[in-house]
């Protein structure tokens, strides 16, 4: 099967609101998980910085500024069109309606948001314990503006579905998660023979 005809569940959502949960979850079910956030800190690691929030903010914004708002997501079709012999994958972190229009250049490709409330998210973030976590709320509201000026408020707003992750268990949210790719996989079937039907 070639690279147009794979299936692509993007996911957005602000940073903490269960992206990488859901991520998994899609893992679980087969999917081939690429993080967007992956290019940044690989671009980190040929730099020789630091991990942390504050590197990875102004690199991603000073990537951007220079390569142009979709860099990130060209780089990310390629790791895609390079899978070719994988039909399904998540793409975990789209940060704006612009990046998820060049990836769905490549096929069927849907976008996920995940929403959650501030509180709920900071305390995620918190948990996780990460070499990128904000050290404190000012700087967990910095991270948010930052993602906000890339312009993530489109994408979410736009999804073609949304999850709100406020308030729901683990579990609740993998049914939502799977009751939605159930959906998708039967229309990207139904697709996939309609166009084996009218290709002559």
């Amino acid at each position: 099967m070639d690279g147009s005809n794979q299936f692509v569940i993007c996911l957005t959502g602000m940073p903490g609101a269960g992206k990488s949960t859901v991520a998994r979850f899609l893992q679980e079910n087969g999917f081939y998980p690429i993080a967007m956030g992956d290019v940044i800190r690989e671009k980190a690691i040929e730099n020789n910085l630091p991990l942390d929030d504050h590197n990875l903010g102004e690199l991603m914004k000073n990537f951007r500024k220079t390569h142009g708002n979709e860099i990130v997501a060209k780089l990310t079709v390629k790791k895609i069109t390079d899978l070719k012999s994988i039909d399904f994958i998540v793409v975990d972190g789209i940060r704006s309606y612009d990046e998820f229009i060049i990836l769905k250049s490549i096929g069927h490709v849907k976008l996920l948001a995940i929403h959650a409330s501030s509180d709920i998210r900071y305390s995620h973030i918190k948990q996780r314990d990460r070499s990128d976590t904000p050290a404190n709320h000012e700087n967990f509201l910095q991270r948010d503006e930052r993602e906000m000026d890339v312009g993530i408020s489109k994408a979410i707003a736009l999804a073609d579905e949304s999850i709100s992750n406020n308030n729901i268990t683990v579990n609740e949210l993998r049914e939502q998660v799977e009751q939605i790719i159930k959906k998708w996989i039967d229309e990207y079937n139904n697709k996939k023979q309609e166009d084996n039907i009218t290709t002559p």
